[in-house]
Formats: structure tokens, C-alpha cells, sequence
């Protein structure tokens, strides 16, 4: 028969395993260190193998290359409405900026008076003016902005309120469309204000340009021009809807702007730079509009491509040269 194990014994015994047991998971524990140390040496290995990325070189700029062009777009002065210190503003800054092109959106004429059907005849304000005098604000305007602008190929599009002229003319002869024509020559803006001789080219509403499939509009490298026919709050989206193209127009009188990213093309905005003329006419007297002075500028590509910005006028001072002369 055994001799049953002292209790001495069997305590030896459970130490021996524990240590041994200890002992192996220790083991276990350092081979997995050594296959993770080979790892990440392995990774690191890899990672300085592995070509690293080039920095993004930056592309050079138009003014960089020295081959873009400045444009100005002046939206709707209305003649003897203009406002004189909001006009003067532009017309300091378009002296500053000397561009290259100048786009007149339309309504630089004001033909109120017996042209002005919208208007009540009780409001003897807004006839307080003649047609003459207000042929001759424009033609002054029109004089400085050439002096301002010696080089600029200035392109101006009829506006509703220059097409007046020619509703009256129709009226006048009973719709006969040879002695409509005849009288709009003898009173037309275009005519007075003698822009053939200038070198204007006139833009009539009722006619189509540059292959365009809309009247009364322009275009000029990627971006297109007209007067503007929507009169919603948010003009720009309507307009910019009607077009499917990048554009700029007038006639609401409100500066916005809207961008819009079909599925057919890239990234497309309207905008409207405001007015230069009273922002509270006397045929508004129940209604305080939104109205607001500006203008627009735009640097532009060889390509076409191009930069626009509203340029504010708040109470007759604009801060486009005190911002442009940070970047000079």
C-alpha cells in the first residue's frame, strides 16, 4: 500500500505548476512581442519604401500671366432719377479699375412723364422733368463714364424703360411699323444720345444677338447679360433658372446673388449688382422698397472664366478702393 502524500508535498507540487504555467504564458506573451515588433519593422520598412506625396504646386493666377481683363457692369441710373452721389462713387472706382469693358444693363434713361403709363398723372413729381432733360442727364453720364473709361469697350442694352420710347411710337403711328420706326428714329435713346457715334453698340429687347435664342441679350466670354424680366424676391434664382447659365441683369433694382449647380454643367450664379438711382421714388410711396446702389466688377480670363463681385454703395461711398489697395 502508498503512503499518502504529505500535505507539504502536494504544495510543492501546485507551486511547481504555477510557475511552470507562468513561465509559459511568459513565453506566449514575449513570441507574440517578437511577431509584433517584426510588424511594425516590416510596416516602418514599408512606409519609408513608398514614394511621398508631392505637395500641390499652386496654378499660376490671370493676373499673374498678365492675361485677364477688367470688366465693370452698371446697372439702371434712370437719367434725371440717378442718384448724384451714388454715381459719382461708381464712377470714381471705373476710374480707378480703368477697365477693359463696360456693360450698361439698361433703364439709363428714366422716360417718365407722358412716357411713363405706370405712373399716376396726380403725381406731378414724377413729371416734374422733360424727356429733354432727361436725354441730357444721360448723355452727361454716358460723357463721364467715357472720360472714366478712355479704353473700354462700352456695350449697352436696352432696358424696359428706354423701350417706352418705342411702345409710344407704335401707339402713335396706329401700329404702322413704317412710321413707328420713323419716329423711333427721331426720338429713340438710342438715337438721341448718339451712340453710334460713340461707339456703343445698342442692344434692343426686342432683337436677338450672338446667336442667342433670347432677345435682348448679350453674351461676353462664359457669362451673359441682359436687363432682366423676373421681379420676384429671389429674382437671381428665377433668372437663373430661365437662363441655365452664368449671368448678370438689373431691373429690380435689388443686389443678389444666386448659384446653382445643374446636372448638365458645372457651378452657374446670377447676379444683380443693384441701382444708381433714387432707392424711394414717389410712385412707391405705399410700398418701402429693398432697393440697393452698386455695381458689378469682373476679372476675366483669356478663357472666359471669370470673378464677379457686387460692389456696395452705402450713402454714397463704396470701399472698393480702400479694400483693393490692401492687395496692391
Amino acid at each position: 500500500m502508498k503512503r499518502p502524500r504529505s500535505i507539504k508535498s502536494i504544495g510543492k507540487r501546485l507551486i511547481v505548476a504555477d510557475l511552470t504555467a507562468q513561465v509559459r504564458d511568459l513565453e506566449t506573451k514575449l513570441r507574440a512581442s517578437e511577431e509584433s515588433k517584426a510588424k511594425l519593422v516590416a510596416a516602418l520598412d514599408r512606409a519609408r519604401a513608398t514614394p511621398k506625396a508631392k505637395a500641390p504646386v499652386p496654378a499660376k493666377s490671370a493676373r499673374a500671366t498678365g492675361e485677364e481683363l477688367v470688366r465693370v457692369v452698371i446697372p439702371d441710373t434712370h437719367g434725371c432719377k440717378a442718384n448724384g452721389e451714388a454715381l459719382a462713387a461708381c464712377l470714381g472706382d471705373v476710374k480707378a479699375l480703368n477697365p477693359d469693358e463696360v456693360v450698361l444693363l439698361g433703364d439709363h434713361v428714366d422716360c417718365g412723364g407722358l412716357l411713363a403709363q405706370h405712373h399716376v398723372l396726380g403725381y406731378v413729381a414724377e413729371a416734374s422733368y422733360t424727356y429733354e432733360e432727361d436725354i441730357a442727364a444721360t448723355r452727361a453720364f454716358l460723357d463721364a463714364l467715357q472720360a472714366a473709361a478712355p479704353r473700354a469697350r462700352i456695350h449697352y442694352i436696352e432696358g424696359n424703360h428706354e423701350r417706352r420710347v418705342e411702345t409710344w411710337c407704335v401707339t402713335q403711328s396706329l401700329r404702322n411699323a413704317k412710321d413707328a420706326e420713323f419716329l423711333r428714329r427721331a426720338f429713340a435713346p438710342e438715337f438721341l444720345l448718339n451712340l453710334k457715334d460713340r461707339g456703343i453698340p445698342y442692344y434692343r429687347q426686342g432683337e436677338f444677338y450672338m446667336g442667342l435664342k433670347l432677345p435682348g441679350a448679350i453674351r461676353l466670354g462664359k457669362c451673359y447679360f441682359t436687363h432682366g424680366s423676373k421681379t420676384p424676391a429671389n429674382a437671381t434664382s428665377a433668372m437663373l433658372a430661365a437662363f441655365g447659365a452664368p449671368l448678370v441683369f438689373g431691373h429690380t433694382h435689388r443686389s443678389q446673388a444666386s448659384s446653382g449647380r445643374p446636372v448638365h454643367s458645372g457651378s452657374i450664379a446670377a447676379w444683380n449688382p443693384g441701382c444708381l438711382c433714387e432707392l424711394q421714388p414717389l410712385w412707391q410711396h405705399t410700398n418701402p422698397t429693398s432697393w440697393s446702389h452698386g455695381f458689378g466688377v469682373q476679372v476675366v480670363a483669356r478663357s472666359g472664366e471669370f470673378l464677379h463681385l457686387n460692389i456696395p454703395i452705402i450713402e454714397g461711398r463704396s470701399l472698393l478702393g480702400t479694400l483693393a489697395s490692401k492687395f496692391v
